[in-house]
This record gives structure tokens, C-alpha cells and sequence, in this order.
């Protein structure tokens, strides 16, 4: 989570790829990096318009936020590693642009520029204002310990400080609504009506949906398996022991006596969690509603 946005200086994906070039809809789309600066431009044949790039969204997959005349535009096209290059960002491709603007990009409200910058850097938004000024791109601490910078300054200077919330003892559903702010929570799901396989990477969503989930029960929440202060494991066999926690005869916790899967004693995920591509997104995420799945099934809302 600490690199969910580049600024200009550091976006190594775009030094890794310094030119790249996309065509759709009559328009050609050109992405190109000199020195610490990345452009992005549209052309149609008669003319063109070109932006820096200053913020990128985004790890693997990225997205650009440009700035034009006090107005923020989300990218026509991002990057995509399963493509290699450029493509429709997801989302957009029903669109028919029909001047280089609507080309360019997707215009966001402030609202939503907001949401956007909130939940991918530190320190830009304070009281539901936007401030870019104060920009820290990714989450530091402070983003999700509320106190922890004074907590840190006291130490510094040798002074008790306030201790920040522990966020360790929020429980499975109190977790899943607090990560849920930007992964998207339950009620967030259903109030938007977010329908189908797009809501595969709402995880805290999906989990809600899993038959397994007890909001009062620790082992199945979020950080039980994930821990925001590491990178993603994407080893499957990694989590079977979560999975063991419940599903093991030989527990003697409470509400464990759960039956133990009779295909398989490892890499539960692979059964149980399915891999679904997001549609647009040329993208495979894992699906978090954990579930018996038989072949044909459809995608469970």
C-alpha cells in the first residue's frame, strides 16, 4: 500500500517503457519520457494536445491522472502488463470521444478526485478538501494511524505522546468496513449496485459474502491474512493455515469444528478463492467470496 501513486521524478514503470503508443477510435495516444518528465499526448491527424503526467496510479497496472484548466481527467488509456503497453483504461471503453479533450481523458469530479488521491497518497485531503500541496505519494503511517506522526514527534523529543488506535483489535467487521473505505465496503457494494464480476476486487465485499464469515470473529478478517505493512504473498500454499484455523478437526477453539476439505490438504485458495478476469481490465483477480465452486457455476452477486 506505501506505492499506490508515483509523482513525476519516480515512475519507474514509464522509465521502463519511455515510449508507448496506442491507436482507437481515429485517435493515436502517445506516452513518452524524457529526463524526469513523462507527456502524454493525443492527436487526431489535424491536431494534438499534450500534458504531463504527474500523477500516476497504480503498482503493476497504471492509470494517469491528468490536470487541464483546474480540471482533473482520468486517463483514456493505462498501462497493462498482460498487453504490455497501452489500452482502454477500464471503465472507459464505451466511450466515443469526439474532440482531442474527450480523448485525452474521462473528466472526475472533485468528489471523486478526491476519493481517488484519499485513498492512493498521504496528507492531500483534510476535512473532504482536496490539498495537493501537501501530497505524500502512497500511505505512510499517518494514513491509516490517525495520531502517528504526533505519537512519533513525541518520542523524538522524549515526551509521552497520545498512542494511536490499535487497529489490531477491530473486529472481522469492523476491519472489513474500515479497509473497505478504499477496497470498498459491503454497504458501498450494494448501495452503488456494483453487479457481477466487477465487484471481484471489492474484497472486503466478497468476504462479506462468504458463508464462513462471522463479523465477531477475528481469523477471518482481513489483516488475519494480509499484512499492510508487507508486500502481497502470492504464494496460494501461504495461507492454508488460515484456512486450517477453522477447517481442522483438531482445533480447540470454539465455533472451529468445521469439516476439513476432502480433495485437498494444501492450497486451499486455489480451490476455494477462484482467479476471475475483471471484465476491461485484462486483469485476473482473486475472488474473496470463499466458497465451495463447481465447475459452471455462475459469478455469485
Amino acid at each position: 500500500m506505501g506505492i499506490g501513486m508515483e509523482l513525476a521524478p519516480d515512475q519507474p514503470l514509464l522509465k521502463a517503457h519511455p515510449k508507448m503508443t496506442y491507436e482507437k477510435n481515429g485517435y493515436t495516444y502517445l506516452i513518452e519520457r524524457k529526463s524526469d518528465r513523462s507527456t502524454y499526448t493525443v492527436s487526431d491527424g489535424a491536431g494534438s494536445l499534450t500534458l504531463p503526467i504527474r500523477y500516476a496510479f497504480g503498482i503493476r497496472m497504471q492509470t494517469f491522472v491528468l490536470e487541464r484548466e483546474g480540471r482533473f481527467y482520468e486517463s483514456l488509456v493505462s498501462y497493462y502488463p498482460s498487453v504490455g503497453g497501452l489500452t482502454i483504461t477500464m471503465g472507459s471503453e464505451r466511450i466515443q470521444p469526439h474532440s482531442l479533450v474527450e480523448a485525452m481523458g474521462r473528466e472526475i469530479s472533485n468528489d471523486e478526485a478526491t476519493n481517488c488521491f484519499g485513498c492512493h497518497s498521504s496528507g492531500s485531503v483534510s476535512e473532504g478538501q482536496l490539498h495537493l500541496d501537501s501530497l505524500r505519494p502512497g500511505l505512510d503511517c499517518e494514513h491509516c494511524h490517525t495520531g502517528a506522526a504526533a505519537h512519533l514527534e513525541a518520542l523524538v523529543q522524549g515526551k509521552p505522546g497520545p498512542v494511536p488506535k490499535k487497529l489490531g483489535k477491530l473486529s472481522a467487521e469492523e476491519m472489513s468496513g474500515y479497509c473497505g473505505n478504499c477496497h470498498r465496503s459491503w454497504e458501498t457494494v450494494v448501495r452503488n449496485r456494483w453487479w457481477g464480476e466487477i465487484n471481484v476486487r471489492f474484497q472486503p465485499y466478497r468476504l462479506a459474502n462468504s458463508k464462513c464469515f462471522l463479523g465477531d470473529d477475528r481469523r477471518i478478517a482481513c489483516t488475519s491474512c494480509h499484512n499492510p505493512h508487507q508486500d502481497l504473498v502470492r504464494d496460494e500454499a501461504n495461507y492454508d493455515r488460515n484456512c486450517l484455523a477453522c477447517h481442522n478437526a483438531a482445533s480447540v477453539q470454539p465455533r472451529t469444528a468445521e469439516k476439513a476439505c476432502p480433495v485437498a490438504k494444501d492450497k486451499c485458495v486455489s480451490c476455494h478463492m477462484p482467479k476471475v478476469e475483471l471484465p476491461g481490465s485484462h486483469s485476473i483477480f482473486r475472488d474473496h467470496d470463499i466458497r465451495i465452486v463447481h465447475a459452471g457455476d455462475p459469478y455469485p452477486n
